[in-house]
């Protein structure tokens, strides 16, 4: 399946979200998302107690704001670019430690925990092996040569050769001075 395949095909319109979701790092985009919620969101907002207002307003604000617009950015690129999961897993991870000074211990240690498993969930993720459709052919004994084995050979791998047996016992008499190691 590449990129420009849709994954959902042929699938009946009620499974295409589990199709869709199954083909990427969907629990990881949406753990790092919801970890850059609240690292941008508390040094902005404020809780009222009653008549008491309580402002965590930092002076690193707009840094704060940065790393979680950045997360965000990184959950939905794990959904929409699985392809560079890796760069945005650790970037996550980065990201995620970086907002422990910067930004409110973290988003209270929120959002640096949820963009913490976000990120290690995405470095983790691979995608599933392709799934061959069964073709309707009888067995005739014989192995068929997949397109994986058929890209080898055009790509010019040999093929393995049985082992050669030599009847001296010493490396200068064998094959006209060569060694074969195998």
């Amino acid at each position: 399946m590449s990129a420009e395949t849709p994954a959902s095909h042929g699938v009946p319109e009620d499974n295409r979200f589990k199709v869709w979701r199954q083909t990427r790092p969907f629990w990881a985009g949406l753990f790092t998302l919801l970890g850059g919620l609240p690292i941008a969101y508390l040094p902005y907002g404020d809780m009222r107690l009653g008549n008491v207002t309580l402002a965590m307003k930092t002076t690193a604000g707009s840094g704060a704001l940065i790393i979680g617009v950045l997360l965000i950015t990184l959950g939905l690129t794990m959904w929409f670019q699985p392809i560079v999961r890796v760069f945005a897993g650790v970037a996550s991870i980065v990201l995620g430690l970086v907002s422990i000074p910067v930004s409110n211990f973290g988003g209270l240690l929120v959002g640096f925990l949820l963009a913490l498993v976000g990120g290690g969930m995405s470095i983790a993720w691979a995608p599933a092996p392709p799934v061959e459709e069964a073709v309707d052919a009888e067995y005739d004994g014989h192995p068929e040569a997949s397109e994986g084995a058929e890209a080898l050979w055009a790509a010019g791998v040999p093929e393995q050769r049985e082992a050669e047996h030599h009847a001296t016992e010493t490396t200068i008499d064998a094959n006209g001075g060569r060694n074969s190691a195998g």
